[in-house]
Protein backbone atom coordinates (compact mmCIF):
# COMPACT_ATOMS: atom_id res chain seq x y z
CA UNK A 1 0.00 0.00 0.00
CA UNK A 2 1.90 3.23 -0.89
CA UNK A 3 0.77 6.40 1.03
CA UNK A 4 2.13 10.23 0.71
CA UNK A 5 2.54 12.41 3.40
CA UNK A 6 2.90 16.58 2.84
CA UNK A 7 4.78 18.76 4.76
CA UNK A 8 6.31 21.89 4.71
CA UNK A 9 3.21 24.18 4.26
CA UNK A 10 2.72 27.48 6.51
CA UNK A 11 2.92 31.56 6.28
CA UNK A 12 5.09 33.41 4.04
CA UNK A 13 4.83 36.60 3.02
CA UNK A 14 4.69 37.63 -0.43
CA UNK A 15 7.69 37.46 -2.55
CA UNK A 16 8.76 34.49 -0.29
CA UNK A 17 10.30 31.13 -0.79
CA UNK A 18 8.76 27.90 0.54
CA UNK A 19 9.55 24.20 -0.10
CA UNK A 20 7.18 21.59 0.64
CA UNK A 21 7.96 18.17 0.98
CA UNK A 22 6.53 14.84 0.04
CA UNK A 23 7.39 11.26 1.67
CA UNK A 24 6.45 8.31 -0.02
CA UNK A 25 6.24 5.02 1.89
CA UNK A 26 5.50 1.54 0.17
CA UNK A 27 7.01 -0.24 -2.61
CA UNK A 28 6.57 0.77 -6.44
CA UNK A 29 7.55 -1.08 -9.31
CA UNK A 30 8.89 0.37 -12.27
CA UNK A 31 8.45 4.18 -13.23
CA UNK A 32 5.99 6.34 -12.10
CA UNK A 33 4.74 10.15 -12.07
CA UNK A 34 4.77 12.48 -9.08
CA UNK A 35 3.14 15.54 -9.25
CA UNK A 36 1.74 18.40 -6.86
CA UNK A 37 -1.84 19.92 -7.44
CA UNK A 38 -2.96 22.87 -5.40
CA UNK A 39 -7.27 23.08 -5.25
CA UNK A 40 -8.96 26.39 -3.65
CA UNK A 41 -11.94 26.30 -2.11
CA UNK A 42 -15.06 25.30 -4.39
CA UNK A 43 -12.39 25.13 -7.30
CA UNK A 44 -11.25 22.21 -9.65
CA UNK A 45 -7.82 20.82 -8.17
CA UNK A 46 -4.99 22.19 -10.82
CA UNK A 47 -1.47 20.61 -11.40
CA UNK A 48 0.98 22.50 -11.14
CA UNK A 49 3.95 20.27 -11.01
CA UNK A 50 4.70 16.88 -11.96
CA UNK A 51 7.97 14.60 -12.66
CA UNK A 52 8.60 11.37 -14.41
CA UNK A 53 10.63 8.61 -12.55
CA UNK A 54 13.21 7.63 -12.56
CA UNK A 55 13.99 9.70 -16.03
CA UNK A 56 13.34 13.11 -14.36
CA UNK A 57 11.18 14.71 -16.93
CA UNK A 58 9.25 17.77 -15.07
CA UNK A 59 6.42 19.90 -16.16
CA UNK A 60 5.05 22.82 -14.79
CA UNK A 61 1.64 24.70 -15.18
CA UNK A 62 2.00 28.31 -17.06
CA UNK A 63 0.89 30.10 -13.28
CA UNK A 64 4.09 28.98 -11.56
CA UNK A 65 6.74 28.02 -14.69
CA UNK A 66 10.00 29.89 -13.47
CA UNK A 67 8.77 30.33 -9.56
CA UNK A 68 8.10 26.57 -8.67
CA UNK A 69 11.10 23.74 -8.59
CA UNK A 70 9.92 19.83 -8.23
CA UNK A 71 12.54 17.74 -7.52
CA UNK A 72 12.76 13.87 -6.54
CA UNK A 73 15.38 12.32 -4.00
CA UNK A 74 15.36 8.74 -4.69
CA UNK A 75 17.63 8.05 -1.84
CA UNK A 76 14.95 9.31 0.69
CA UNK A 77 11.63 8.27 -1.20
CA UNK A 78 10.78 12.08 -1.35
CA UNK A 79 9.45 14.86 -3.58
CA UNK A 80 10.04 18.21 -3.15
CA UNK A 81 8.09 21.31 -4.35
CA UNK A 82 10.33 24.12 -4.24
CA UNK A 83 8.42 27.63 -4.21
CA UNK A 84 9.57 31.02 -5.00
CA UNK A 85 8.19 34.94 -5.74
CA UNK A 86 5.22 33.47 -3.47
CA UNK A 87 2.43 35.29 -4.85
CA UNK A 88 -1.10 35.78 -2.93
CA UNK A 89 -2.79 33.81 -5.33
CA UNK A 90 -0.46 31.02 -4.17
CA UNK A 91 -2.49 30.86 -1.48
CA UNK A 92 -4.60 27.46 -1.25
CA UNK A 93 -3.65 23.53 0.02
CA UNK A 94 -1.39 21.77 -2.19
CA UNK A 95 -1.78 17.96 -2.26
CA UNK A 96 1.43 15.45 -3.70
CA UNK A 97 0.20 12.73 -5.77
CA UNK A 98 1.28 9.59 -7.58
CA UNK A 99 0.49 7.14 -10.21
CA UNK A 100 2.03 3.81 -11.23
CA UNK A 101 2.90 5.36 -15.31
CA UNK A 102 4.60 8.16 -16.63
CA UNK A 103 3.33 8.59 -19.91
CA UNK A 104 2.18 12.16 -20.69
CA UNK A 105 3.52 13.83 -17.40
CA UNK A 106 1.12 16.92 -18.37
CA UNK A 107 -1.77 14.73 -17.53
CA UNK A 108 -3.82 15.09 -14.72
CA UNK A 109 -5.35 11.63 -15.16
CA UNK A 110 -4.33 8.40 -13.79
CA UNK A 111 -3.42 9.72 -9.98
CA UNK A 112 -4.51 6.52 -7.84
CA UNK A 113 -2.20 8.17 -4.28
CA UNK A 114 -2.63 10.98 -2.46
CA UNK A 115 -1.82 13.16 0.48
CA UNK A 116 -3.43 14.71 3.24
CA UNK A 117 -2.69 17.84 1.51
CA UNK A 118 -0.62 21.30 3.18
CA UNK A 119 -1.82 24.39 3.70
CA UNK A 120 0.40 27.99 1.85
CA UNK A 121 -0.77 31.20 2.72
CA UNK A 122 0.63 33.96 1.46
CA UNK A 123 0.29 37.23 2.87
CA UNK A 124 1.08 40.49 1.24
Amino acid sequence: QVQLAESGGGLVQVGGSLTLSCVVSGSIAGSYAMAWFRQAPGKQRDLVAAIAVPYGTTYYGHSVMGRFSISRDNTKNTAYLQMNILKPDDTVVYYCALRPFVRDITSTRGYEYWGQGTQVTVSS
